[in-house]
């Protein structure tokens, strides 16, 4: 990846979220603003342009104005099958994955893990306690592998990630800003976090 490569910003809004009671996440509020938009306001100045993998509520989702992208794959398979979906609906090289559910990522995380990433084809975060395979950058060339794994059933990102050739780059310094806000419980505890 050089200087002059484009990046595109992929929320990740198309879980079932069964430990929300199984509303969709991404429209859950957090200080007054829905958890896809904390998320999409802070890739804004890291990328290109910003798409919205999402596979309820779509009409919702489109009123931002941004491209909404269902999955190709029925059934909520997770989220390689959202990284599948944008990969084959756009034409472009690289994409910055993080899951609606993150809304304090850091405003360096894409020059960060693009400074890391050395000649792997994706890269994602390690927050020094745990890989958030999820939040990741990665090229367009993984999709037919991501079709092959996803076709023979499996369903495990870091699997996955990891037999691409993928690593994890470092974040323990900042492991507040991967904070995942999972259940109500969660909204309740960060609603004065900034």
């Amino acid at each position: 990846m050089n200087a002059e490569s484009q990046v595109t910003g992929v929320v990740l809004a198309g879980g079932k979220a069964s430990r929300m009671g199984g509303q969709d996440k991404g429209l859950m509020r957090l200080g007054g603003k829905p958890l896809w938009r904390h998320v999409a306001d802070r890739l804004y100045p890291q990328v290109n342009r910003i798409v919205i993998s999402a596979n309820r509520n779509l009409e919702i989702y489109r009123t931002s104005g941004l491209p909404v992208m269902a999955d190709t794959l029925s059934d909520f398979p997770g989220p390689l099958a959202g990284m599948l979906s944008v990969m084959k609906q756009t034409d472009d090289e690289w994409f910055l994955f993080c899951p609606c559910d993150t809304p304090f990522i850091p405003d360096n995380l894409v020059a960060r893990l693009a400074a890391e990433r050395q000649q792997a084809a994706v890269v994602w975060v390690h927050d020094g306690d745990r890989d958030h395979p999820a939040i990741a950058l990665a090229h367009r060339s993984l999709a037919p592998h991501i079709a092959d794994y996803l076709a023979r059933g499996e369903r495990r990102v870091m699997v996955f990630m990891r037999q691409a050739g993928g690593h994890s780059v470092d974040f323990s310094d900042m492991i507040s800003a991967f904070r995942n806000i999972n259940t109500p419980e969660d909204l309740l505890r960060n609603e004065d976090k900034p």
